[in-house]
């Protein structure tokens, strides 16, 4: 890489880690062109990107960013997952190192909240934010009969009441 290419480059983290609502550091342990890609699609498909980076350069990309603690996991060979949604990038990272030794996850942080290994997999075991919508939809779709049964089960279990009196007083 020439200068102008390096400028560039770091230009490029910097707008990234300034839009994006978590960053995971992972360390490559000799994941195959294969697995890169499938990593990919599946980050892709989550809403959430990665890529490799030297480590040089993204430390200049994080100075004046929120993300200016992960410097310390920036060390070997490192790429870096990310996303917008809090939880996207964190949730499919941890998925796909459940299904190979060849990627481990360094740490992350969310803003200026740095994260470490559990903390990235706790992130990931979060809703996402499409799930939590689709809960709150699903709430507010709910058929108005069950408030109605909700509101009318109080009387009519006091109804029965006043019955069982009523038979037990006739008999």
């Amino acid at each position: 890489m020439d200068r102008s290419q390096k400028a560039d480059a770091v230009a490029q983290l910097s707008e990234v880690f300034n839009q994006a609502g978590v960053v995971v550091v992972t360390r490559n342990l000799g994941l195959t062109v294969a697995q890169s890609t499938e990593l990919r699609t599946k980050m892709r498909e989550a809403g959430a990107s990665y890529q490799v980076a030297k480590n040089r350069l993204a430390k200049l990309a994080l100075k004046d960013t929120d993300y200016a603690g992960l410097e310390e996991y920036l060390s070997g060979p490192t790429a870096l997952g990310y996303s917008e949604d809090p939880v996207a990038a964190a949730k499919a990272v941890v998925e796909f190192a459940k299904t190979t030794d060849k990627i481990e996850i360094v740490g992350g942080s969310m803003g200026a909240q740095k994260l470490d290994e559990a903390g990235v997999k706790a992130l990931a075991s979060m809703p996402s934010l499409d799930e939590l919508r689709g809960t709150i939809v699903g709430l507010v779709k709910a058929p108005a009969t069950k408030v109605v049964r909700t509101i009318k089960e109080p009387t009519s279990m006091l109804a029965r009441v006043f019955g069982a009196y009523g038979a037990k007083e006739a008999a």
